[in-house]
């Protein structure tokens, strides 16, 4: 038996047409903002612990079953070559599930769609057929792949540069205090951003017509995300509304926003409410995008830490 023939009796195999243009279904592989979007079989959600996209770099993740389940996965990228195919291999931490094989993602442009080609390699044909009737990775693969194709389709139907966004949070404070930390500069600047995150510039006038001006620095320092913007609507401890717009190191707008929240009295504290809708103007925004609930979440964790030690205090 030849490698070839070696190789089609020990994968499963599964393949897509996206009618989405190559260099697009390549980027939603590029980043955990992305893949936690779509990563995993139907009922699967994804928490990236590390990610680095190129060849040597580990993405440690840990897959959440809808059964409650958790599944630590350890993959090590071993060849990237953009946008053409990517190829990774698994293993697993110590009292995790033994299955490992390799993964083969192989992109072919068709003028302006895309088929997706992905092939995972095991050992032998028994630990195919074991993983396949032990895990449902047949089926998984499939679902996959589908869930890719979803999210790739909801790109295409709005351009891939819009998304609307809303959470709920309670916070176990006063509405006068919650609504005093999200338009007070020196509150605002403690919570601002993604966890890591620190804003040095934090300027606001809250008040119809008053500017906003933020600058986020990255974990470390390493970077800055300045931001611009105008409020529109104040209610004290019930509404504020703004625009905002993110732009690069040069001053280019990246991502223009418009943001509702709302605060009511709920349970002896407040229930915050986030309606936010954003449109982009540049190929990274579409990761921005992909990332906008992530990062209100975790906004709002640090939010709700500050505005209840504050009402303790």
């Amino acid at each position: 038996m030849d490698a070839r023939n070696r190789d089609e009796d020990h994968s499963l195999v599964t393949t897509r047409i996206f009618n989405a243009p190559r260099d697009l279904v390549f980027e939603a592989w590029t980043h955990p903002n992305h893949l936690s979007h779509w990563w995993g079989p139907d009922g699967f959600s994804t928490t990236t612990q590390a990610f680095d996209f190129r060849p040597g770099g580990v993405w440690r993740l840990v897959m959440h079953g809808p059964d409650g389940r958790d599944y630590q996965n350890h993959i090590t990228f071993d060849e990237i070559v953009a946008p053409e195919r990517i190829a990774f291999h698994h293993s697993y931490p110590e009292g995790s599930e033994k299955v490992h094989h390799r993964t083969l993602v192989m992109f072919e442009d068709l003028g302006g769609k895309t088929r997706l080609t992905m092939r995972l390699l095991f050992s032998s044909v028994e630990e195919k057929e074991r993983v396949a009737r032990e895990y449902g990775a047949a089926e998984g693969l499939v679902q996959t792949v589908g869930r890719l194709g979803d999210y790739i389709a909801g790109w295409e139907g709005n351009g891939g540069l819009e998304r609307r966004v809303t959470l709920s949070r309670l916070l176990k404070a006063p509405r006068a205090l919650v609504f005093e930390a999200f338009t007070n500069p020196k509150h605002l600047a403690k919570w601002w951003g993604p966890n890591g995150f620190t804003n040095p510039v934090c300027e606001i006038d809250a008040r119809p017509g008053g500017a906003i001006h933020i600058v986020m620095e990255g974990p470390g320092g390493a970077f800055s995300h300045p931001m611009t913007g105008t409020v529109e609507e104040v209610v004290p401890s019930e509404r504020f509304v703004f625009t905002s717009i993110a732009r690069d190191g040069e001053g280019r707008p990246l991502l223009e926003s418009h943001t509702t929240v709302t605060f009511r009295d709920e349970g002896g504290g407040t229930r915050l409410v986030i309606e936010a809708r954003a449109k982009g103007f540049a190929p990274i925004a579409r990761m921005m995008l992909a990332g906008m609930e992530q990062g209100w979440s975790q906004s709002l964790d640090r939010l709700a830490a500050l505005a209840e030690r504050r009402a303790e205090s």
